[in-house]
């Protein structure tokens, strides 16, 4: 039904309660950005994170359990594309759930009226349509930037500058594991 708000999710035929809560997708994606859990671990938080029972789902419908939370998780869209998936990190991603925290609920306040973090429910999907009309600000001027950048396109005199000057809060940090990183620390010190 239109303007309804999910708060199951149907698997097996069967109606699942979620917690729709906007906090647990961001820990979802948070899990999501972490380089050191393994896709199945990522998985794992998004369903035992999401679902209030996720012990009741059957082992044999565990992949429908991902594929209608990531619908969920996508603000229901049908099909997602790497251009509009919410889960998935992208090799041009323009934002960062976790890096651009600070901007983003600046920026989400201002659409909402008030401080989110500080209300005790908001749903996952009405988070997302405050962030879909986030206007003109710090994190909209991040992202045009930065897909400047991935697009190629040369940036505007005032956008260098503040590139020059932002460069920390413009360029998303790639995470490494932590295998990863000892090895980008081993080679760092032998080249000294």
């Amino acid at each position: 039904m239109i303007g309804l708000l999910p708060e199951t999710l149907t698997i097996g035929g069967k109606e699942y309660e979620i917690c729709p809560d906007f906090r647990i997708a961001l820990l979802i994606f948070e899990a999501y950005d972490d380089p050191n859990l393994s896709p199945f671990d990522k998985a794992a938080v998004m369903l035992d994170s999401l679902f209030v029972d996720p012990e009741e789902i059957p082992s044999e419908h565990l992949q429908e359990a991902c594929t209608v939370a990531s619908w969920f998780l996508d603000g229901g869209k049908e099909e997602s594309s790497e251009q509009t998936s919410h889960i998935q990190p992208k090799a041009n991603q323009l934002f960062s759930w976790t890096q651009d925290e600070q901007m983003i609920f600046s920026a989400i306040n201002k659409v909402a009226g008030c401080e989110i973090r500080s209300l005790e429910f908001l749903h996952w999907w009405t988070f997302l349509g405050y962030f879909s009309e986030i206007g003109e600000g710090l994190f909209t001027t991040v992202i045009s930037i930065r897909q400047k950048q991935a697009q190629r396109k040369p940036l505007e005199k005032w956008e260098k500058q503040f590139y020059e000057k932002n460069k920390d809060l413009v360029d998303i940090r790639k995470k490494f594991s932590a295998e990863e990183q000892a090895e980008r620390d081993f080679i760092n010190k032998l080249l000294g």
